[in-house]
């Protein structure tokens, strides 16, 4: 017995001052912690109250095998087996048993009974025998996660967006979701303890959370479901048919700004379409012909010409600075808001090129005061950049003016090319695009967020007016006219674009960017919408009114028919008379008069001229005034001879 105490004293002494400082710090490592508890992200909401995204809780239910009493274990085993039989149906009641009698065996303190069952599940289950005697008697433990869910599918996937972490904690946050998760919807997390259990194994200490998670609040968007809708469909048939990479459809409210519908849909390695970025926010690219409205706007603004100025666009060819430029069609001598109509590239390197090449910054200049040179400033993540190249750049050479001028040498994403059209659509008032109505907690509204102007106005009433009537005479008679429609006005712009051209296959294989960007009705526009698609089949079709132009169409056709407001409805089957009257009085005229004096009273100015114009007779014409035609110096009627003048008056 002494030389037992003795020994007992010495491991005291030798534990106490020798090994004390390594089970000191055994005894600090941690055996119970707290672990964080994600809150519910808020829901998103469509501006209809339709469900966008939803966090799903899910639970995962493990049960500790050998806190239960011998005696309480046994009474319950059997009937605890048969519960689990009937939940999952595709394993019998001895398996379960065998499973739970090998987990107590082993001393199993953590065995998985089921992972990422809903609520009502985990209702069911945990009020099966022995678990609902819950954890200290039955051994019950209970883990909660959430799951981001999204019932409209993949439909606006990526606007919706989500917050994801990957496994070394980088954080992708894209669309809605990801720009207000942090802010809005992330909510307040919990806090649980749990404890070391062995094997790197964690056990709740308790059945209930020590700090219950707040949920985050709600977001409300400007997305309408059914518009958005329309626009996924409209968009996707065009693609699949055109076997495009990738494209998108952006829908806006011409006074607000709101965004109404915004679909991105690209091709996968199976050839599928689906939502793999938001090409409409973040991708740059060269508009092409879309850009002409900014070019020509810039010029009718400055006054470096008048609607009615004759252009000389030659027959389809013409250098600057000894590099070709091309039309499809020869046009010749036309007035500059024909070159518009028919969207003659040499019309607008014209334009631009003798109009400001002794002063390019002027028209840099005005092309800034649009604020075409940087991003929008969007809630979302990943707006692309902008490029407008200026003089003293790298990319300016004596090309650049009349490259820009139809829409080449510099980018813009989608929804910037959007935003100056909408301007137009809202009597020059430029707003920003919205995503976002409000924030909401229930009922209560946490912040609202409302219209906001970028541009009081971007250019005078006159030459508003004027751009105005030209994108609506581009459906009515010029590159858009296949989408004319008798009893529903609308007003655009095709674009046509090449793309990856610096690449040697390119002759080969020739790729193009389709677009169309413009409002509708033409009269009174409620909306303004753009279509953009990349890469079509060349041998299907390329240009923007085969390509991009029928969905612009559809789409306006159906928010019209499938969502028509009252006031609108009344509409829809009464004929636009100023339109009809318009278009066949133009089209009989130059029909009628080849060589003998029309009759250009009443008639707008700038299609007088070009009616002259395209006379076989050779004239010449002066105009004084703008407007509408009022007096002309020869009477109608009157044999025309080669060389005459001819003297239009209008107001």
């Amino acid at each position: 017995m002494f030389v037992f105490g003795v020994a007992v004293v010495f491991k005291l002494v030798s534990i106490q001052f020798f090994q004390g400082d390594k089970y000191k710090s055994m005894a600090t490592k941690e055996v119970v912690k707290d672990v964080v508890i994600p809150a519910n992200r808020g829901n998103v909401y469509s501006v209809n109250g339709n469900l966008l995204a939803t966090s799903v809780p899910k639970y995962t239910i493990r049960i500790d095998a050998v806190t239960s009493r011998s005696s309480v274990f046994e009474d319950n085993v059997k009937p605890l087996s048969d519960s689990l039989s009937r939940f999952f149906k595709n394993r019998s009641s001895s398996y379960f048993e065998k499973q739970l009698r090998k987990a107590r065996a082993n001393k199993n303190r953590y065995y998985l009974l089921a992972k990422n069952i809903g609520y009502s599940d985990y209702v069911r289950m945990r009020n099966f025998p022995l678990l609902e005697k819950g954890a200290y008697k039955g051994g019950l433990i209970v883990e909660q996660t959430t799951m981001r869910e999204h019932p409209m599918g993949d439909i606006a996937h990526r606007t919706i967006g989500y917050e994801r972490f990957d496994q070394e904690g980088n954080v992708t946050r894209p669309g809605i979701d990801g720009a207000f998760g942090i802010k809005y919807l992330r909510g307040v997390d919990g806090k649980r303890k749990k404890q070391l259990i062995g094997k790197k194994q964690w056990k709740p200490l308790q059945d209930a959370n020590e700090v219950e998670p707040q949920d985050g609040y709600d977001v409300y968007t400007t997305i309408d479901v059914n518009i958005q809708d329309i626009a996924h469909h409209a968009l996707l048939e065009q693609l699949e048919y055109y076997e495009a990479d990738h494209g998108c459809v952006v829908v806006m409210e011409t006074k607000t700004g709101e965004i109404r519908a915004i679909s991105n849909l690209g091709r996968n390695k199976n050839g599928k379409y689906i939502e793999r970025l938001n090409y409409a926010v973040g991708e740059s690219h060269e508009p092409g012909s879309t850009f002409k409205v900014m070019a020509l706007l810039a010029a009718l603004e400055d006054k470096v010409v008048d609607t009615s100025t004759v252009i000389d666009t030659k027959l389809g060819y013409k250098q600057f600075y000894g590099r070709g430029i091309y039309d499809t069609h020869g046009h010749g001598k036309i007035s500059a808001a024909r070159v518009l109509e028919v969207s003659s590239n040499i019309g607008l390197a014209t334009i631009v090129d003798d109009g400001y090449a002794a002063n390019p910054k002027k028209f840099i200049n005005r092309l800034k005061s649009w604020g075409l040179n940087k991003p929008i400033g969007l809630s979302l993540i990943g707006e692309g950049q902008p490029v407008v190249p200026e003089p003293g750049d790298k990319i300016w050479s004596k090309n650049a003016l009349p490259s820009i001028a139809y829409g080449y040498n510099l980018k813009l994403t989608p929804l910037q090319t959007l935003t100056f059209y909408n301007a137009i659509a809202n009597n020059g008032v430029m707003v920003k695009p919205r995503f976002i109505q409000s924030v909401r907690e229930l009922d209560r509204v946490v912040e609202r967020f409302d219209e906001e102007v970028i541009n009081e106005k971007i250019c005078s009433e006159k030459s508003l007016k004027e751009m105005q009537a030209i994108l609506k005479n581009v459906v009515v008679r010029g590159t858009g006219r296949s989408l004319y429609l008798d009893y529903f006005s609308m007003a655009g712009k095709t674009g046509t674009a090449r793309t990856e051209y610096w690449m040697k296959d390119w002759n080969k294989n020739r790729r193009y960017i389709s677009s169309f960007a413009g409002y509708f009705p033409a009269e009174n526009p409620k909306y303004s919408c753009i279509v953009v698609i990349h890469k079509p089949s060349v041998k299907k079709g390329f240009y923007g009114a085969d390509v991009t132009g029928p969905v612009f169409k559809k789409v306006a056709q159906k928010i019209y028919i499938d969502t028509p407001d009252v006031e609108e409805l009344e509409t829809l089957s009464v004929k636009k008379a100023s339109v009809e009257t318009e278009y066949e009085g133009f089209y009989n005229t130059a029909q009628k008069y080849r060589t003998i004096m029309p009759d250009l009273v009443g008639i707008p100015a700038m299609d007088a001229v070009v009616l002259l114009e395209n006379m076989q007779v050779d004239v010449k014409v002066k105009l004084k005034g703008n407007g509408v035609v009022k007096e002309q110096s020869i009477n109608k009627n009157t044999k025309l001879k080669n060389n005459q003048t001819v003297v239009l008056t209008a107001s």
